[in-house]
Formats: C-alpha cells, structure tokens, sequence
C-alpha cells in the first residue's frame, strides 16, 4: 500500500474513534437512559467532551478534502517524496488539533490546524503540477 493511502486510512480510523470519549462522557453526565434517548433538557456535557465534538466535527470536515486529494493522487498516479510526507505530516497535524482542541491549548491547535491546511496544500500543489 502507497504511503498516502496508508495515512489516508489511518486519518480514517482516528477520525471514525475520536466520539468514543465524549460519548462515555456522556454516559457519565446524563446516564444511560438519557444518553440513547431523546432528553429534553439534557445537562452541558464536561467541557472537554464539548471541546472534543467540535474537533471531531473539525476532523470530519477536513477529511473530505484530505481524502479527495489522496484518492485524486492515487488515479493520477502522483506519488513522491512530498506526497506521503505530507499526508505523514497531516496525520501528525490531526491528532496533534485533536489533543490540544480537547486539552483548550488555544496556539498549539490553531498552529496544528494550520499545518494540516499546508500539507493539504502540498498534495493539491503536487497533483496541479502534475
């Protein structure tokens, strides 16, 4: 398996498990009952499980584009060096947003959101040049 595809599965996989922990969360604050229920005015969730519903949020909007970018190189046949460091580098972007969204580090999820920006960049850079 390409390199890009590799991280492009693993992208997957984190972001198909980041509802795991908020949703125990919840089992915590509202019970089970309430949690597979319809609650009407269900209690505000730990704020660090909050936190982590916009990163997953985050996380499945920009795998949209991550994908469709690594399924356009793998057609294209554009696979280089610059390639599969940036989906590494996405990769490593992710879980890095992920952590520092959960934990509120305000500079270091920006600064992992915007690397993850330029390694989608990078791949899109490379499939136009191509």
């Amino acid at each position: 398996m390409k390199t890009e595809l590799l991280y492009l599965v693993w992208v997957t996989a984190l972001t198909g498990v980041i509802w795991i922990p908020y949703i125990l969360d919840r089992i915590a604050v509202w019970g089970i009952p309430d949690t597979v229920g319809y609650p009407e005015n269900p209690k505000l969730q730990s704020p660090w499980a909050r936190r982590l519903m916009k990163a997953h949020s985050n996380a499945v909007e920009n795998l949209v584009i991550f994908a469709a970018l690594v399924l356009a190189a793998h057609a294209a046949g554009v696979s280089n060096s610059i390639t599969a460091t940036a989906c590494a580098v996405y990769f490593w972007a992710r879980v890095v947003h992920l952590a520092a969204y959960a934990f509120a580090v305000p500079w270091v999820r920006t600064l992992a959101f915007t690397v993850g920006f330029f390694s989608q960049a990078a791949l899109a850079w490379q499939l136009l040049a191509a």
